[in-house]
């Protein structure tokens, strides 16, 4: 990967080339034209991120990305002309036909049960839509990766979906625990480790362990199933 280097007589720091790596192809599916329109002028300052279809119904959605091949789709839960969660078996739709397809929830929704929904419904993120640029790019950017992806708030609804309760036995120590609450909020392992002053192996190390007691394969799927089980 080659950096940008600093005007002569500049002081800025290289930063990485993005061009040198592969675009994040991204469908964006929401049902106010304006709002698309928008997210594709901040979007696309981004080097690295390319938006590749728009939708603003079910029907456009699924025909958008069967076309544009999208790793990331950018989805409202209010669809035109549809129910309140329609997108939510947009949702369902999109993630059983393409399995490696990351689903962002992007919506003004922030209740607790929506938030839950979207996660068992496939999405690996979810944020609302007065999340700041940074954020969204930086969620955009995870789940492209495979990761989960929760604004502040969307995190705590998770927290509080809590119900039942877990065996002594396969209890979570409490370094997997402060690993969870990392993972509810969508960073990597390396950011995690940096947060916890370990290194990105024992993180590594906490989420295999983690994800094994909570019997689950996906990062989303974890917080998930920690939260239902009362764990946070």
């Amino acid at each position: 990967m080659t950096t940008r280097t600093a005007p002569a007589g500049g002081g800025t720091t290289p930063r990485p080339e993005w061009s040198d790596v592969r675009p994040i192809r991204i469908v964006l599916v929401d049902d106010h034209s304006i709002m698309r329109q928008g997210l594709r002028a901040v979007l696309e300052r981004e080097d690295d991120l390319r938006v590749v279809g728009e939708a603003g119904s079910a029907t456009e959605a699924i025909a958008a990305v069967d076309a544009g091949r999208p790793h990331v789709v950018l989805l409202d839960l209010k669809l035109a002309s549809g129910p309140q969660t329609d997108g939510l078996e947009v949702c369902r739709k999109l993630c059983a036909d393409h399995p490696g397809i990351g689903v962002l929830v992007l919506t003004t929704f922030a209740e607790d049960r929506l938030v839950v929904e979207s996660v068992q419904a496939g999405a690996r993120g979810y944020v609302v839509k007065d999340v700041d640029t940074t954020e969204l790019v930086r969620a955009i950017r995870a789940v492209s990766r495979g990761e989960s992806a929760f604004d502040a708030r969307s995190a705590s609804a998770m927290v509080r979906s809590l119900s039942g309760g877990m065996p002594d036995r396969e209890r979570l120590t409490d370094r997997e625990l402060d690993v969870l609450r990392l993972l509810a909020r969508g960073l990597s392992n390396r950011a995690i480790g940096a947060e916890l002053f370990i290194s990105e192996t024992t993180v590594k190390f906490h989420v295999g362990n983690l994800m094994r007691k909570l019997m689950v394969s996906r990062r989303a799927e974890a917080v998930y199933a920690a939260t239902k089980l009362g764990l946070l």
